[in-house]
């Protein structure tokens, strides 16, 4: 059993309440009143227990943006992954839109250039992005690269919100963020594969089968790329091959699918 030890407790307590504040205070009067002064005298604190428990205002903000979504995730009925990646891309998707629409302010802070790629929150957002890419790849219904879907989702999903936080909130038109979402998944998905018929009766003729896809056609070639980036999601795993030999597999996969 692990002691824990009042100065524990109380530096616990200090900084969900410096998180909580400099939370409330984004989102009630903009990125401009989160300063290291009025956080510290909004929470009764001193200025520097900011700078002994963040490191400086960006590691504040990180953690502001780590509590906030983490508050609009568990406050949606949002279960577990459904079994279907087609339908967990979509549902990452509409959580992304969601909690840029219900916090504008954090969300400019994270889509800042100048310090969005360093944050913490936002790289934890693109592994789980990568990882529902990588479920949608292994299904063989990617036709494009892993790398290229996650940077076509970001980059559609932040351009989305973008738009729509622009618009007067009585203008803007949800149906924007579906529109995006379905533009692009249909350059980065294949087809759905189509079911066989499957007849009761068992005098019934057997269904006649639709003809390949013809060789260089659009159509066959999505299935050779989709086919190669599900190929190549199982390559470092493969026991029998040496790690150079998966290195060089994975090189040839990633050119054949133009990565």
């Amino acid at each position: 059993m692990v002691e824990t030890r009042p100065g524990d407790i109380g530096r616990r307590e200090t900084r969900a309440t410096l998180v909580e504040v400099a939370a409330r205070l984004l989102s009630e009067q903009g990125a401009a009143a989160v300063t290291t002064r009025a956080v510290a005298q909004a929470a009764g604190a001193q200025a520097p227990t900011i700078y002994r428990l963040f490191g400086d205002k960006d590691g504040l903000l990180d953690a502001v943006a780590e509590h906030v979504f983490a508050a609009h995730v568990a406050g949606k009925k949002r279960a577990e992954d459904s079994g279907d990646p087609i339908e967990d891309l979509r549902a990452g998707w509409d959580v992304h839109v969601g909690f840029g629409l219900a916090n504008p302010a954090l969300f400019g802070l994270l889509t800042d250039p100048a310090r969005g790629a360093r944050s913490p929150a936002v790289a934890a957002g693109l592994e789980v992005l990568r990882a529902r890419v990588r479920r949608v790849a292994a299904t063989g219904r990617l036709r494009v690269s892993e790398r290229r879907a996650v940077e076509l989702i970001h980059a559609a999903g932040t351009g989305a919100v973008l738009a729509l936080l622009a618009m007067e909130p009585q203008d803007r038109d949800l149906g924007l963020g579906d529109a995006m979402y379905e533009a692009v998944t249909r350059s980065i998905l294949t087809e759905a594969p189509t079911p066989a018929p499957v007849s009761d009766s068992v005098s019934a003729p057997a269904p006649v089968s639709a003809p390949a896809p013809a060789p260089g056609s659009g159509a066959a070639e999505d299935g050779t790329a989709a086919a190669a980036v599900a190929f190549r999601t199982v390559v470092p795993r493969l026991p029998t091959l040496t790690a150079v030999e998966r290195a060089l597999m994975s090189e040839w996969l990633d050119r054949a699918i133009g990565r």
